[in-house]
């Protein structure tokens, strides 16, 4: 079944199930996705103490989603297999752009920080320089941390291997690339949190750079609370409601950070088999802010080096609906808290 057929059917069975769904119970059923990784942190926490379903009451039903990274997400909301997704801003970037801005819209931030770039420590990298002739991983092609590391190379007179340079770039799941850093058959990785702290903690690397030190401030999306549009027109109440479920949640996370981690190791392991170990999730969490500032300068600083490194075509584009702010800035006025711009 070719990608175009395959959109179709997910299309139609999507929306049969929304019916169904709807037929059964009266509830609107909303599908959200969202990775098992700690930059994930309120879809995680949301799954393992029931936030949402409790936030969102009788009026909807949650079917969760899991995908590895950006790319497949906006794949799916594209064939309308989910609603809402948390992701990275460069997928979000490129879902806009391929849909000349029709299929989705930033409606929260969701993480700043929590990726990093992380080196073998047998593989000879001491200084950028060192990165010639090198393999050096990245979750996904076109994902938020491949991005980063094509415009680090090029800052520093680099280009992957695909671009005529001499740096092999190796776009793959992050639990491979924990695998081939003990196999040593990867020098380097850019990875989000916990896999950068699980690279040199159990993979034999060292912290090559902290992302946070690229960045004014320290701050930077990381991860976005994204809607499609057909969604957002359709049902703006349940989008409400989840925004402000999300910044509740946010809010008891960050005062409530032993609790939180916790919840969190119990959802990654449910998902993928294995518990983080403390020491992994402090240090994690520690190059990570959970948040809901959308911190939309940086994302379209992440748009440019998206553009340079040949994913948002000819030229650049034009982001200016990108966000939808209105509802996260009604919740903010709910809360006596400043907007959003």
């Amino acid at each position: 079944m070719n990608i175009r057929k395959l959109a179709v059917f997910l299309t139609i069975f999507s929306a049969f199930a929304t019916c169904f769904a709807q037929a059964q119970g009266g509830a609107t059923l909303i599908r959200v996705g969202a990775f098992p990784n700690i930059t994930h942190s309120q879809p995680m926490i949301g799954k393992a103490n029931g936030w949402f379903e409790k936030a969102m009451g009788p009026q909807a039903k949650i079917d969760w989603k899991t995908f590895n990274a950006g790319p497949s997400a906006i794949e799916a909301l594209f064939a309308g297999a989910i609603d809402i997704t948390y992701v990275g801003p460069n997928p979000t970037i490129s879902g806009y752009v391929r849909s000349h801005g029709e299929a989705l819209r930033v409606v929260a931030g969701a993480a700043s920080g929590g990726a990093a770039l992380v080196v073998r420590n047998d593989s000879g990298i001491q200084k950028a320089d060192d990165f010639h002739g090198k393999k050096v991983a990245s979750p996904q092609l076109g994902n938020t941390q491949d991005v980063a590391l094509r415009a680090w190379l090029k800052a520093h007179g680099m280009k992957s291997r695909d671009k005529g340079g001499d740096v092999q770039v190796m776009p793959m799941a992050n639990p491979d690339q924990l695998t081939l850093f003990l196999k040593k058959e990867l020098d380097a990785a850019w990875a989000p949190e916990p896999w950068a702290t699980r690279l040199v903690r159990e993979g034999n690397g060292r912290l090559f750079l902290d992302e946070r030190d690229l960045w004014p401030q320290g701050q930077f999306v990381v991860t976005d609370l994204i809607v499609s549009t057909k969604f957002l027109r359709e049902h703006p109440d349940l989008v409400k409601n989840w925004i402000r479920a999300h910044v509740e949640l946010t809010d008891w996370i960050n005062g409530h950070l032993s609790e939180a981690k916790s919840l969190l190791n119990q959802q990654i392991q449910k998902e993928t088999g294995k518990a983080l170990p403390a020491g992994v999730l402090d240090e994690a969490f520690g190059r990570l802010e959970i948040t809901y500032d959308p911190l939309r300068a940086t994302l379209l600083s992440s748009a440019r080096s998206a553009f340079e490194a040949g994913f948002l075509g000819a030229q650049m584009p034009d982001l200016s609906a990108l966000y939808d702010l209105n509802a996260l800035n009604q919740v903010m006025k709910e809360k006596g808290k400043p907007p959003f711009h």
